[in-house]
């Protein structure tokens, strides 16, 4: 199209050959919609007012009303109408004179974007009749008064989800007669898991409170022998957060007429709520350099995160795989699609999904950081919503993966998802979408192999058990955490589970098996490892353990290698050399002691504090390689949260937050967070430093809005220590 000047131009629509309007995909574009929309030529002595009039239409839609109540949404701090769809609600509409439903006709329009059309979805007639039918738009009668009707208003259950303007239509002889537009009669609908039509239907109450209602979650992080938790703040209520998440559609220009579909919402979030390729929610940052933004730790929960990149429409700085699954969770929660956040511990980032991470060795058993390209990330958060997969062959709804987080592309974005928990259980990766990679995050098999000098490779160790040993989530109704392993995989070694990994082999992914190598493990001789518990700033002890089963004596050459590593496996540094020969009297233990100092690994730690240690150990009679992995995670020390006085809504209290250095060094550059939502909105505060063994304290006045139990939620971010964290459950007393 050739390039215009004129400002007016500009305006006009670019029209190509290819369709007739153009894509329709803002909530937030608006049409003119005239108030007379005459038939012909009106005669000279019409006036509109002889007519049936709207003086002025009442929705309901105050938290306490019939409307907000009764569809669970009266917790949206929005002045707004907001119902959930396929289920009936209610309006009243006041005329100048009593309505005469002889000769009066009326009808409600709800219109959506720029250009609206029935046959699309965003242009909604609804004429008055007798009977509602269930999930089917409708609207019937149900009292009138003087000059007022009461109106029962049934919605499609496969209905648009965002924000609909509405207006009230009177035939006249000579045209339609249309109420101005207003804003205030603006109506929200959301998915409806409390109906049973609803594709997101969820039949167990106590899991909607959960999944749909809980604006508060636990992040599981740590590692698999170590499992820490802390708190994050969903936030679905709060104020502009409906409309953040409505616009992050728009962002990434999802069709208004697809957006009833929870397949296609879940797919076009996963791709938007990361930055890559779309300009999208969240810069990710894994680097440990956080200039010019906030550190990923920092953090305590996704509504900073949604009103800044609702108002900058730029990226946000920075965020890791709870931070994204965390925002994620909340826009799903948001619009009513039911989600929760999962941990899967020992995932594997498989940059060629073989359901192999190959871990290449040197001549003396070392791994090769050159040649190994796959790593094991201690753990990896993602979602999973729920919905049923009419896309798919019965049995595969229910709960589906999705993952906001960067870390392969899917059909050419940065994006996974929704896939199938049942099928990545049963091996069904062909179904749509990416299962073949998240069946590789919970299944690969961690392979030890020596690069010879011609070349060929020789497989040393094969750990079979390692990879998806734990996925968790919250427990339902509380803050504990909820096994969930079982969903994804079959008990190792079981039948079940061979059978589902050759399922998924037939369906392409692509196993090589052990018997295409030569592998010849050491059967007899047992290589354990274990760590102390290790507080941070504290030397720790680890143990080797070797048992020798057979009859002979053997001496093994043993190699400990500790490197300080980001919590996705990868390595930053090697701050420990150790090795030592060992000698394995026949039919015994034996164990060796390291000491690993606080001095040797404070200099470099990163913000998890978790460091990884290689064990490799050759047994000289015979050259075969032991070899074991292990992820320790330090403790960190907590903030500690106390109030003060009673706690009533509506009436200023103070929270006090408290933090000793337990370091020997001084704390720089220290920013403090607090949030809870539905009591206060984060407030930040920066320290400039805090020297060893000193106590920082913080108080806070805040004036609680809403009765209930809430939770506060604070973090503790500074130059040498991240990843501290506090929470407190309070109850506010109604007034």
């Amino acid at each position: 199209m050739s390039e215009t000047t004129s400002t007016n131009e500009e305006n006009k629509l670019p029209l190509n050959g290819r369709r007739a309007i153009p894509p329709n995909h803002s909530n937030d574009e608006e049409n003119e919609v005239p108030e007379m929309e005459a038939f012909g030529l009106i005669p000279r002595g019409f006036n509109p007012r002889d007519y049936l009039r709207v003086v002025d239409i009442y929705m309901f839609k105050e938290p306490h009303e019939i409307n907000k109540k009764e569809h669970h949404t009266d917790k949206y701090y929005n002045p707004k109408l907001i119902v959930r769809r396929g289920q009936a609600f209610q309006i009243q509409i006041d005329f100048n004179r009593p309505y005469k439903p002889e000769t009066d006709r009326f009808w409600l329009e709800f219109l959506m974007g720029r250009y609206p059309q029935q046959n699309k979805g965003t242009y909604i007639p609804i004429q008055i009749g007798n009977v509602l039918k269930p999930g089917q738009w409708g609207a019937k009668i149900i009292h009138r008064e003087n000059n007022s009707v009461q109106l029962s208003i049934m919605s499609s259950t496969t209905c648009i989800i965002g924000k609909f303007r509405l207006y009230v239509a009177v035939l006249t002889p000579f045209g339609i007669l249309r109420t101005r537009r207003n804003s205030a009669t603006d109506t929200y609908i959301l998915f409806n898991p409390w109906c049973q039509l609803d594709a997101v239907y969820l039949d167990d109450e106590k899991e909607r409170e959960e999944y749909v209602l809980n604006d508060v979650g636990i992040v599981f992080h740590g590692n698999v022998e170590d499992v820490k938790s802390r708190s994050w703040s969903y936030g679905q209520f709060e104020e502009n957060i409906l409309d953040a998440c409505l616009f992050l559609m728009d962002k990434a220009e999802l069709e208004l007429s697809g957006r009833g579909n929870p397949i296609k919402i879940c797919r076009v979030a996963s791709a938007v709520i990361n930055s890559r390729d779309d300009n999208g929610v969240i810069a990710g940052s894994w680097n440990n350099s956080y200039d010019y933004g906030v550190a990923p730790s920092a953090w305590t929960g996704s509504v900073d995160i949604l009103l800044e990149y609702y108002s900058s429409k730029q990226p946000v700085r920075y965020g890791q795989c709870w931070v994204f699954a965390g925002v994620f969770n909340t826009f799903l929660r948001c619009l009513g699609i039911p989600a929760r956040l999962i941990t899967n511990y020992s995932s594997a980032h498989d940059n060629n999904a073989n359901l192999r991470l190959d871990f290449f060795l040197d001549d003396e058993g070392k791994v090769d950081t050159r040649l190994t390209k796959d790593s094991v990330w201690n753990y990896h958060c993602w979602n999973e919503a729920w919905m049923t997969r009419p896309d798919l062959p019965v049995g595969f709804g229910g709960w589906q993966v999705v993952d906001g987080t960067p870390q392969e592309t899917s059909d050419g974005m940065y994006r996974c998802g929704p896939a199938s928990v049942q099928a990545i259980k049963h091996g069904h990766v062909c179904f749509q979408f990416d299962a073949p990679f998240v069946y590789a995050e919970v299944n690969g098999d961690i392979f030890y192999t020596r690069m010879e000098k011609n070349g060929t490779q020789v497989v040393e160790n094969v750990d079979t058990t390692r990879i998806g040993q734990l996925i968790v989530t919250k427990e339902v109704g509380g803050d504990g955490m909820m096994d969930i392993t079982e969903e994804y995989k079959f008990r190792e070694g079981s039948d079940e589970e061979r059978l589902a990994l050759e399922t998924a082999v037939m369906y392409g992914v692509k196993k090589q098996s052990i018997q295409d190598t030569t592998y010849q493990p050491q059967t007899d001789v047992d290589m354990d490892f274990q760590a102390q518990k290790a507080v941070l700033g504290n030397d720790f002890k680890v143990t080797i353990t070797f048992r020798n089963k057979s009859r002979n004596s053997y001496t093994a050459n043993t190699y400990l290698s500790g490197n300080i590593v980001f919590y996705t496996g990868v390595a930053k540094s090697e701050f420990k050399k150790h090795s030592f020969s060992a000698n394995l009297g026949p039919s015994s233990s034996s164990s060796f002691d390291v000491v690993i100092k606080s001095s040797e690994y404070m200099s470099d730690l990163l913000e998890q504090a978790s460091f990884h240690f290689f064990v490799t150990a050759r047994i000289n009679e015979t050259g075969k390689i032991l070899a074991v992995q292990k992820a320790v995670v330090l403790e960190i020390p907590t903030l500690r949260i106390k109030t003060k006085g009673e706690l009533v809504a509506g009436k200023e209290t103070s929270v006090i937050v408290e933090f000793t250095n337990p370091l020997k060094q001084t704390l720089e550059n220290v920013t403090l967070r607090l949030e809870g939502p539905g009591v206060l909105r984060t407030i930040k505060k920066q320290f400039g430093r805090i020297p060893m063994n000193s106590t920082l304290t913080w108080e806070v006045k805040f004036t609680p809005m809403r009765p209930g139990l809430r939770r506060l939620i604070a973090s503790l971010n500074s130059d040498a220590l991240r990843h501290v964290y506090g929470e407190l459950n309070v109850q506010i007393q109604k007034p």
